[in-house]
């Protein structure tokens, strides 16, 4: 009796497989989503600092005016853009640039007498990353040219403490890594859900879902076949990005074991794949599937400690989101594949997985057999 119901599970999940490949758009999304989309989130977000387009308004002219203005080039920063100020307002109103800054009249002169002058720095703070980061990294460069020249050499002043500052995982913060690895993991979550919505509602909008009733399987055998096929191919495809995209093309190393990590995948696998067939029971056609897909991933993403540190987000929201299998499967890959861990740190999030994978499942399969019973 079990080896019948292993062998319609197994054909059945080999008639997924071959409809799947009859779909050449879906083939598409695939290719694509291990592929192109991996690499251009890795190689098209630019550093946190790149390129940030500077006005200057040199009202002194002095040397150390001059010296100010050299000190900004590439890679950081354009070329400074020598502006009037009201160039500079109209340059900031049409987002021209991303910092001006007006050095005063007499401002070497104030500088030698010890007077302190200002020099103001504005920021255009709608550009988020080069706003946070280059206003810091603008105030070090002129507080350190105003200091070489005022003592004629470039040197650091002595203080009681010496901070060593050492950046574990990723030495050279380097922003492809977190990014196309983040990115394999999104589309683990994404990808899952998909396949198996558009599969189930496939067969709805194509009648085959009432020949599946005429014959001896199970609403169990049906489910479970689409969930190991879309989960092979998610694992293949997952397995694939890892070795030729991210570490072949972008040469990301991963630091953990990537057996370990599709493990975890495998388990979060049975909890999205489960989602994807309650939403696909839900909706009547791909549009109104699409739109439950928009209501449900992005918050999964966004809430699940991959964007933003969990530890930053609101008390109910971490409570309430430790019921997404994606939190404990973000936890858990970003634990293998950034730093290193093994199974006996990341067990307890396999453990929570398996537990939301089983839960999430058993509801799929009662929405999953009244469907059924509606359409016979």
């Amino acid at each position: 009796m079990k080896t019948r119901h292993l062998a319609n599970i197994y054909r059945l999940g080999v008639k997924e497989l071959w409809g799947l490949l009859r779909d050449p758009m879906m083939m598409i999304l695939i290719l694509y989503a291990f592929t192109g989309a991996v690499y251009i989130a890795g190689t098209a977000a630019p550093e946190t600092l790149h390129n940030a387009p500077i006005a200057i308004i040199n009202e002194d002219r002095s040397p150390l005016s001059w010296r100010i203005v050299s000190a900004f080039y590439p890679p950081y920063f354009r070329e400074p853009k020598l502006v009037t100020p009201a160039e500079a307002d109209r340059g900031m109103d049409a987002g021209l640039y991303t910092f001006s800054i007006n050095i005063p009249p007499n401002f070497q002169r104030d500088v030698l007498a010890g007077r302190n002058p200002e020099v103001q720095l504005n920021v255009d703070a709608t550009r988020m990353s080069q706003a946070f980061i280059g206003s810091g990294f603008i105030q070090r460069i002129i507080i350190g040219e105003v200091d070489e020249f005022v003592r004629e050499y470039r040197g650091q002043t002595e203080t009681p403490v010496n901070l060593v500052l050492r950046n574990r995982f990723n030495p050279t913060l380097d922003q492809s890594w977190f990014v196309s690895l983040m990115e394999v993991i999104n589309m683990v979550t994404a990808l899952s859900i998909i396949l198996t919505g558009a599969a189930l509602i496939r067969e709805r909008e194509h009648g085959t879902i009432e020949h599946l009733l005429t014959m001896p399987v199970t609403p169990t055998e049906i489910m479970l076949s689409k969930v190991w096929a879309m989960g092979l191919v998610v694992l293949i495809g997952t397995g694939f990005s890892l070795t030729f995209i991210v570490r072949g093309a972008l040469g990301v190393p991963v630091q953990g074991s990537r057996l370990l990590f599709l493990a975890g995948a495998a388990l979060h696998l049975c909890a999205t794949t489960s989602m994807g067939i309650f939403m696909a029971t839900l909706a009547r056609s791909m549009p109104q599937f699409g739109l439950l897909l928009m209501l449900t991933l992005i918050p999964l993403q966004l809430l699940s400690g991959g964007m933003t540190p969990r530890e930053s987000m609101p008390e109910f929201v971490q409570t309430i989101m430790l019921a997404a299998p994606t939190t404990h499967f973000v936890a858990a890959s970003q634990a293998i594949l950034f730093r290193g861990a093994g199974f006996d740190v990341v067990w307890p999030r396999f453990l929570a997985l398996a537990g939301i994978g089983a839960v999430f499942f058993l509801f799929a399969l009662a929405r999953f057999r009244k469907m059924l019973v509606q359409a016979a």
